[in-house]
């Protein structure tokens, strides 16, 4: 079983970001989870795995404000984004919104986990599960960013999302793909298979 460092990001798919920790705990996997602050609209980190009394446990879900708790870094002091990637033995991103996507794509690092991403030992796998509004998913931009991603990351395995009626009403491909298939995925790219599955989808 693996260290799994999951990020969530500011879709509306991270309502399920709970039940995927829950799959992959289930499976045996360590998880830790890294929440943007986007993705907090969307669960509660408070209520995976918390401390007695209820708070947040911040062993099991990183916020950006756990990055630099003190009032000056000293040296010593850990570097949270590195500790992470350390520990853990793949990233998994699910949700991935577009704009993470776009951060990942550029070399961006203004939160956690982008930080973890352009920190991450590039031997070690990436799973990418993207969700976003259909028209999102079709716009150029998207297929470029996949591709600078490929060319950057030496194991980078894709999880690409599925057809259905989406939280905006809008009804086409963009949905964050299910859990069980995120589960086999990831269990797969562990394993050292590859993902092979569509992708970008433009007009």
């Amino acid at each position: 079983m693996a260290k799994v460092l999951l990020g969530a990001t500011g879709s509306v798919a991270a309502i399920r970001v709970p039940d995927l920790y829950a799959a992959l705990r289930r499976e045996g996997h360590e998880v830790r989870i890294i929440a943007t602050d986007a993705s907090t609209y969307f669960f509660d980190p408070a209520q995976i795995d918390p401390l007695p009394g209820g708070a947040r446990n911040p062993e099991v879900v990183t916020l950006d404000q756990d990055e630099w708790p003190g009032e000056r870094w000293k040296r010593g002091d850990p570097v949270l984004h590195i500790e992470l990637r350390r520990w853990a033995d793949v990233l998994l991103v699910a949700p991935l919104d577009a704009g993470t996507l776009a951060k990942f794509a550029l070399g961006l690092c203004d939160n956690c986990l982008s930080c973890v991403y352009r920190a991450w030992d590039r031997a070690r796998p990436i799973v990418l599960a993207p969700a976003m509004n259909t028209l999102m998913w079709q716009h150029p931009a998207t297929s470029r960013h996949q591709e600078q991603i490929a060319a950057d990351m030496d194991e980078v395995h894709w999880i690409g999302p599925i057809e259905k009626r989406l939280a905006c009403d809008d009804v086409g491909l963009g949905a964050m793909a299910e859990i069980p298939q995120i589960v086999s995925a990831l269990a797969d790219a562990l394993a050292g298979g590859l993902i092979e599955l569509p992708l970008w989808s433009g007009l």
